[in-house]
């Protein structure tokens, strides 16, 4: 599993305020909401993170004692080890009050300075307050409800009496690739502290998740809502400590139908006045911002202009081809300039499969993402795209929504989506957190009438090119 994806926090741009001291957390000013604990019995003498869990009550089984040892104390480390020198426009998160072990983990990830909305998110909610962001992928949003996550579990003691199954902070998240991301990101922040990490995804062994929940104490649980719903109603998982919880991608969990069973979780989490809500979403729609009010008190608004990502930092050409053309086109792009990291879109799963079959056919790694790969599978595929073993990720935009994998030189658009916004998260996979990209579409006769909104959408003419001859030549026959 590869560790520090660059994508998590980016190259933070040259305007972007520095935050004052004074938007740092203070306890005394702004206490944090948490749920009252319940009183540790007198005769019991163990710390919190040591203790055993308690006997529930009839309908909340009990859950096993944890036998794992504590995981080691994080080696002599100080935020003076961590220089980083002021720069105007920027914000450090020296301008923050961070815990050393958060601060160490940072220091090793090598990204010094925020994002614009990691500096503005975190002058919010390191106070206790709620916030809503409107940002893609890309701009190290996850970073940033992340480390406001992890400094609340670190300021605020747990709950004396603790079970299995009772997660501090809860962040769900609509894809199953999303889940793994963020978990492998928590993972990063948090490894020189006590907390503990877990994710629930649907598609993967049931029993083997319940192992984990029941091996440990839950800290931060990342879910899809569904299998969220499995284990909650199973009485596996218990809601009722969440002191933080995260709802990422909002407008992409309306598209797909979870909204009721967000709602279903969120009924299970103490009142909103007695936790923490952060929610996120590429897009502010009437029905994004209702959710917004529902289930937040007051909150801050952040929002990130979409067309940072989409415009400025990716290079973007379309070729003029006919549909019978686009596959010679496609394979002699790859071949003929060798990129070796390359994402691949188009709209339908059947032509997905196509595609892959015949790069694969034709002697280029490739491996097909879509609702019909089974989700061990996907896994595996995306592990072996970000290790350089996989060339070409030929996906539809479903499954291409959850991909956030640093490196991506190329994004080729087989066919161009009817959905304008879609273009945006397409070309988004390169190009990401200030980095340069390239993205390549072929509009054929059967698809060119989407170039037009597509246009308005990110405000800025796209010149129509013709391709060069060199790349309509045939397929080598050898590679037949």
């Amino acid at each position: 599993m590869l560790k520090a994806l660059k994508k998590i926090f980016g190259k933070a741009p040259g305007e972007q305020p520095a935050v004052p001291a004074s938007s740092t957390r203070n306890h005394d000013e702004a206490p944090r909401r948490t749920k009252p604990a319940p009183q540790k019995p007198a005769e019991k003498t163990d710390s919190a993170a040591q203790q055993a869990p308690t006997e529930r009550t009839a309908d909340k089984p009990r859950r096993q004692r944890s036998s794992k040892p504590a995981k080691p104390a994080a080696p002599a480390w100080k935020p003076e080890d961590f220089v980083v020198e002021p720069a105007e426009g920027k914000t450090r998160f020296h301008d923050f009050k961070l815990a050393p072990e958060l601060m160490h983990a940072i220091h090793d990830l090598g990204f010094p300075y925020c994002t614009p909305i990691q500096a503005q998110v975190l002058g919010y909610t390191l106070k206790g307050q709620d916030a809503i962001g409107r940002a893609q992928t890309g701009t190290g949003k996850t970073a940033a409800f992340l480390i406001s996550t992890i400094t609340q579990l670190l300021e605020t003691p747990p709950p004396k009496d603790r079970y299995m199954g009772e997660p501090r902070a809860l962040i769900i998240a609509p894809t199953r690739e999303l889940v793994v991301q963020i978990a492998n990101d928590a993972l990063d922040l948090t490894k020189y502290t006590n907390l503990n990490v877990m994710s629930f995804v649907g598609g993967m062994d049931f029993d083997k998740q319940l192992k984990a929940l029941e091996s440990k104490y839950c800290d931060i649980l990342v879910a899809t809502p569904g299998r969220l719903l499995d284990f909650n109603q199973r009485g596996e998982v218990h809601l009722d400590m969440v002191e933080v919880m995260v709802l990422d991608e909002a407008d992409r969990m309306l598209d797909m139908g979870f909204i009721p069973q967000v709602r279903q979780i969120i009924r299970q989490t103490p009142p909103k006045s007695e936790r923490q809500t952060l929610l996120f979403s590429a897009t502010f729609t009437d029905d994004v911002m209702n959710l917004a009010r529902q289930w937040t008190i007051n909150p801050a608004v952040v929002e990130i202009e979409p067309e940072n990502v989409a415009s400025d930092t990716v290079e973007q050409h379309v070729y003029a081809v006919a549909g019978s053309d686009k596959y010679r086109l496609l394979y002699n792009l790859i071949t003929q300039n060798d990129w070796t990291r390359v994402m691949v879109f188009a709209n339908r799963k059947d032509e997905v499969r196509r595609i892959e079959e015949r790069l694969t056919k034709d002697g280029i790694s490739a491996a097909q993402m879509s609702g019909d790969v089974p989700q061990h599978k996907r896994i595996r595929t995306l592990e072996g795209f970000r290790e350089g073993k996989i060339r070409v990720l030929v996906a539809t935009d479903v499954a291409g929504r959850g991909i956030h994998v640093d490196g991506i030189s190329h994004v080729i658009n087989f066919t161009l989506p009817e959905d304008p916004d879609d273009y945006v998260h397409r070309i988004g996979r390169t190009g990401r957190a200030g980095t340069s990209g390239t993205s390549i579409s072929f509009a054929g006769e059967d698809d060119a009438f989407a170039l037009p909104p597509i246009e308005a959408l990110i405000g800025r003419k796209i010149q129509c090119e013709m391709p060069p001859a060199e790349l309509l030549a045939p397929v080598p026959r050898t590679q037949r």
